[in-house]
């Protein structure tokens, strides 16, 4: 089974993409609805730890937990090292799961996949990527969402054009939901038959 990471900055589409591969019946594992899983369950005990004032009723409370980590490097990181390596064991039972079942491909779509250094749980990567005023006008358009947000958003995030130029394959969202749609039936053509050697690492007993 082949594993392709997909991934791109907030507001390029990411989503788009990963419906239309569910569509094309290729599973998708999603890290943030991983998260969100989390907060709501495994990961409660050890976040009520850290960051106490932020559970409520035995969730976290995503808004609270925000506002805990915002500014604060520190705090951001020692989140990381909780809800990270639950979200990479999702990950891999997905994918065994996935295997099992006989897929031959199947797609993580990782946000921050180039910052966490996930490249080396995929065996290729799909970027998705739109012109910037394309994005700002997206996520501007959010519920919530302010300039001072979205450039707090972007500073953690490494540069469209970094990602773009890491990546195995671009996808450009900036044109139509056809065209994109397109592209991605184009790039899984070019995958066809292609052996990946992440689950070979997995089945001999290595997560990385």
């Amino acid at each position: 089974m082949l594993v392709i990471g997909l991934t791109g900055s907030i507001g390029m589409g990411k989503s788009a993409a990963a419906q239309h591969f569910r569509n094309l019946g290729v599973p998708v594992c999603d890290a943030d609805a991983e998260v969100h899983r989390l907060y709501e369950g495994e990961a409660v005990p050890a976040i009520t730890a850290a960051f106490p004032s932020v559970v409520r009723e035995g969730k976290v409370d995503r808004a609270l937990l925000a506002q805990e980590v915002a500014g604060a490097p520190e705090k951001l990181k020692l989140l990381e090292s909780i809800v990270h390596p639950m979200v990479v064991n999702a990950e891999l039972d997905f994918l065994r799961e996935q295997e099992k079942q006989g897929a031959k491909l199947a797609v993580l779509e990782i946000p921050l996949l180039f910052e966490t250094d996930a490249r080396s749980r995929v065996d290729v990567t799909v970027v998705v990527s739109a012109p910037e005023e394309v994005q700002k006008a997206r996520v501007l358009a959010r519920p919530g969402m302010n300039h001072a947000k979205l450039e707090a958003l972007l500073k953690r995030q490494l540069s469209d054009a970094e990602k773009r130029a890491r990546a195995d394959y671009v996808v450009d969202s900036g044109q139509s939901l056809a065209d994109m749609q397109d592209q991605i039936d184009k790039i899984l053509d070019s995958l066809e038959g292609r052996k990946g050697r992440v689950m070979e690492r997995l089945r001999h007993g290595h997560s990385n």
